[in-house]
């Protein structure tokens, strides 16, 4: 457990951006360099964060733990991965209205959007080339990708639940088609 708590407590530390931009960081530590889950595990555990409630660091944590050490693993990874980013925002908190002020800081944070936007591309890109080279799942990430910067180009508001949802629906019909073939 306080290997899980160090770890994660280490990514919460030193990533920024948020949990997506935690996902290159988890992936290089969990998987390469401590090997406790496989590229296709990790795709398939950041599906599954993805589409359940919270934010998505703090689901890849929780099931990362739970697989190693149950339900004590998942609390260490948890509070890890957490108690970083609790810590900081309470003491930017204090002093908020100053920090914000500085031009430094402010400049800081524009370079630090730049960074984290690449690291959400790198993830997303490797996760990509992991893929199994089929043609619908194919053809649903480009249709799914091209509505989504055609409705962000034309400020449509489209929540990209509806995107999970679909996918989830079509995925299940295909496994049920898939299940009903080989039982045939």
């Amino acid at each position: 457990m306080t290997e899980l708590f160090l770890t994660f407590f280490k990514i919460g530390l030193f990533t920024f951006g948020g949990g997506y931009a935690m996902i290159a960081q988890i992936k290089e530590t969990v998987v390469e360099k401590k090997k406790w889950l496989t590229d296709d595990e990790l795709t398939e555990v950041i599906a599954i964060a993805e589409s359940t409630p919270g934010p998505i660091a703090i689901n890849l944590a929780t099931f990362v733990g739970f697989k190693r050490k149950g339900f004590l693993g998942s609390l260490g990874a948890t509070i890890g991965v957490v108690l970083p980013s609790v810590v900081i925002l309470y003491a930017i908190s204090l002093f908020l209205d100053a920090f914000m002020a500085n031009k430094l800081v402010a400049y800081a944070f524009t370079g630090i959007k730049c960074a984290v936007a690449f690291l959400i591309i790198k993830a997303g890109w490797e996760m990509l080339g992991k893929l199994t080279k089929k043609a619908l799942p194919i053809t649903v990430f480009c249709v799914v990708f091209t509505a989504m910067i055609l409705f962000d180009i034309f400020s449509v508001s489209f929540s990209s639940i509806i995107f999970i949802a679909a996918g989830g629906l079509l995925g299940l019909a295909l496994y049920s088609r898939t299940e009903k073939e080989t039982k045939k």
